[in-house]
């Protein structure tokens, strides 16, 4: 980054920064959560709801959060979601009930989705040519990349030196730092074509309505064992919202998505696929923190420790899967990674009673292979389908597995009730091998199918890969770790 003044290269590192701790801050809790239940009494859906206060939040602003950074200025809106996410982070160290800890989550996942978008837009505002961003943008996926494998094993070695709350406060510091630094730069020029207002109007009656569809059907799900009634009213506004969700984009001119009618069927697929991975992989996790803490009594770092080759081949397969996609085809190399993720499921799920770790850890090594393939050539799927309109494309997938994260928290929470419950070990095997036919039925459906494109077949020539595309498909592929 020599070519970069040094103001520039600060506000570089800053954003990288910002954007390794929000990434960290996802898997970091899922470490804390078993010590938070012991301290907030919390159990089962009450965990679930504190990771799902942050999902549901992000999944439906992430879509229009890049629309208001370029109507209003990016770095003004991710300066917006530092303060929002550092004020949120200490809200939430000093949460003294479970109530107050949602809240602060709910509050960090609006900041974060608010944040994520224009961190990225600001690193391509930073750059001077093509070459320059591609750099920055390759700087900016690693750190990212980074922050997967390592959540687990800071979050771990945090929660058991300093108790849960570090976690959290571990954030202010580096949020201050980050924001003054943001807060001295100047806004960039406008690079090319590049309009900040434009047709860039904000879509917010869909917004709302779409938060408003994720959180019923997330809480119908967290309600259905415990208050069937209250499961059932949700589910009707979670209908309801999803309607006139639809009614919504169907009317306006400023629709969160736009996606031509020939591409939707296979952005649909990709979606759905996506989403499936993000509720399987995200609600495995869950129950895996509270197996191995509070079943198996594992320390945090211990924790972190097993579960860190499952998280590592996800930023380093990423060359790999893309080689298989060129040769291969987006669903064929899908198809290969769902079916590696599920032999892992299986593989863990044989070994929930007894921990045997070198059953465990090679189940957890073949598990995160399969991801690694499967990421990058699963959000390709999504791009390929609108090679035009890549932000809509990587838009729809990110939304789609958030989604899928919130609603695979929330039923792995309910199908697996309390750690200290009796009977929570074979559930969460019940559950595990559940997720792995889920995959298998995927995979088997993706090779019958050939998923409704010729750009799937072994041989078939992909669409370059612009900066443009290059910058959604690398937000996409980490904006929800």
């Amino acid at each position: 980054m020599a070519e970069i003044s040094r103001l520039r290269q600060s506000v570089v590192v800053a954003l990288c920064g910002g954007y390794f701790l929000v990434l960290l801050d996802v898997t970091v809790v899922n470490v804390a959560l078993p010590s938070i239940g012991h301290a907030l009494s919390a159990q089962g859906a009450g965990l679930a709801s504190i990771v799902d206060a942050y999902t549901v939040p992000l999944a439906a602003l992430l879509l229009p959060a890049g629309a208001i950074g370029d109507r209003v200025g990016h770095r003004r809106v991710v300066l917006v979601g530092l303060i929002g996410f550092g004020a949120a982070s200490v809200l939430c160290a000093l949460a003294s009930g479970l109530s107050v800890l949602i809240l602060g989550r709910f509050v960090q996942g609006m900041a974060a989705a608010v944040m994520l978008p224009g961190t990225l837009a600001m690193l391509t505002e930073s750059a001077v040519d093509d070459r320059q961003r591609t750099r920055l943008v390759g700087v900016w996926a690693a750190v990212g990349g980074a922050a997967v494998p390592a959540g687990p094993v800071i979050g771990g070695f945090l929660v058991q030196e300093w108790g849960w709350v570090s976690v959290f406060w571990v954030n202010v510091p580096v949020i201050a730092a980050t924001g003054v630094v943001i807060a001295r730069s100047k806004p960039a020029a406008p690079q090319g074509n590049y309009n900040p207002v434009g047709d860039d109007r904000v879509d917010w009656a869909g917004a709302v309505v779409l938060a408003v569809a994720i959180a019923a059907a997330t809480v119908a799900v967290l309600r259905l064992r415990s208050s069937p009634t209250d499961a059932v009213i949700a589910l009707s506004v979670a209908v309801a919202a999803s309607v006139g969700f639809v009614s919504i984009e169907r009317r306006t001119h400023t629709t969160l998505l736009r996606v031509e009618r020939s591409a939707r069927r296979q952005l649909i697929a990709a979606c759905l696929v996506a989403g499936l991975m993000n509720a399987c992989v995200l609600g495995t996790l869950f129950v895996l923190t509270q197996l191995l803490q509070s079943v198996h009594h594992l320390s945090p770092l211990a924790t972190g420790l097993v579960l860190l080759p499952a998280l590592l081949p996800l930023p380093l397969l990423g060359t790999v899967s893309a080689r298989m996609t060129a040769r291969f085809g987006t669903w064929p190399t899908s198809a290969i990674g769902i079916t590696m993720s599920a032999i892992g499921f299986v593989v863990i799920a044989s070994t929930t009673d007894s921990l045997d770790r070198p059953v465990v850890t090679a189940g957890f090594v073949v598990w995160g292979i399969g991801l690694g393939i499967l990421t990058p050539a699963i959000v390709t799927a999504a791009i390929e389908a609108t090679p035009t309109t890549p932000g809509a494309a990587s838009g729809a997938s990110n939304t789609a597995r958030q989604i899928g994260a919130a609603l695979g928290v929330a039923t792995f929470a309910v199908a697996t009730g309390s750690s200290g419950a009796p009977g929570f070990v074979q559930r969460v095997s019940w559950a595990l091998v559940t997720a792995a036919a889920a995959f298998a039925i995927a995979a088997a459906t993706v090779t019958a199918r050939r998923i409704w494109s010729n750009r799937g077949r072994a041989g078939a020539a992909h669409p370059a890969m612009t900066p443009t595309m290059l910058n959604a498909l690398v937000y996409d592929l980490l904006a929800s770790r």
